[in-house]
């Protein structure tokens, strides 16, 4: 197995960005072409945190899948707003058509899938939402998923942790928050249904995001899109993410498909 860290030019961003790549460990029945799992960071991480503070070197490993963990600007929730860096472009295009062209991939969207933490989390969801082309599936831990989904008169109190989000989401979005096209409510139930990627949801029942991930996956059912969900002991910590990410990775497996397995 081999772990690089590159720096490439992205277009969306006009500018050279760092992200780490897992390659697959060499082995007989695992040739290549792979799978490609996007992984995604929080809020104040970059490419390198999923790799530092958890064991998703030996998780891969156990896989004939690529993990690519790029950076994105600091809160940018991964969205194309109306202010700031079009950071779902850069890395649902840019960056999936630079590892394409350039490592032994399978490029068909059942063959690729993003997964994320906090921010990540939501990231992960929307990219997949909006680019029902490019990713097969998503998965979501601890995921901020009420990102988008303000109303304009609800500013929650400033000592509630989701009024840091609802600053972001003023600056990114603008006045149109809740029903927009960054909303992931109203993304699900709009996504055509041939085309809904699969998705996964978790959350620790002691982690400050339950209640949004236990509303989203309600609004799921409501819709009739279907979905895993899951519920574990944990907070919004790193021990969280670095238990459960390996469900992530199998969910991809057992629900794409993917070789190997």
């Amino acid at each position: 197995m081999a772990m690089l860290t590159l720096h490439y030019h992205n277009r969306a961003l006009g500018q050279t960005e760092p992200v780490n790549i897992i390659l697959p460990e060499a082995r007989d029945e695992w040739t290549g072409p792979f799978p490609v799992v996007y992984l995604l960071h929080g809020i104040g991480d970059d490419h390198t945190d999923w790799v530092r503070r958890t064991r998703i070197e030996m998780y891969a490993s156990e896989r004939p899948i690529m993990v690519v963990m790029p950076t994105t600007p600091w809160r940018s929730m991964y969205v194309d707003g109306v202010s700031g860096p079009p950071a779902a472009t850069a890395i649902a295009r840019h960056l999936v058509e630079f590892i394409d062209a350039r490592f032994r991939t399978l490029p068909e969207r059942r063959y690729r899938a993003v997964c994320g933490l906090s921010m990540g989390g939501y990231g992960a969801l929307h990219l997949a939402l909006k680019y029902p082309d490019v990713f097969g599936a998503a998965a979501s831990h601890s995921g901020a998923l009420f990102f988008g989904h303000f109303d304009a008169a609800e500013e929650p109190a400033p000592d509630d942790r989701a009024h840091f989000l609802w600053r972001i989401s003023k600056t990114l979005l603008g006045e149109v928050r809740s029903g927009g096209p960054c909303d992931l409510y109203v993304q699900a139930e709009t996504v055509p249904a041939q085309k809904r990627p699969a998705l996964r949801i978790d959350c620790g029942v002691d982690d400050f995001m339950i209640e949004a991930n236990r509303a989203f996956h309600a609004h799921l059912d409501a819709v009739g899109y279907a979905h895993e969900y899951a519920e574990h002991p944990g907070a919004h910590t790193w021990a969280y993410w670095d238990e459960h990410v390996k469900d992530s990775l199998d969910f991809f497996a057992r629900t794409l498909g993917w070789p190997g397995e």
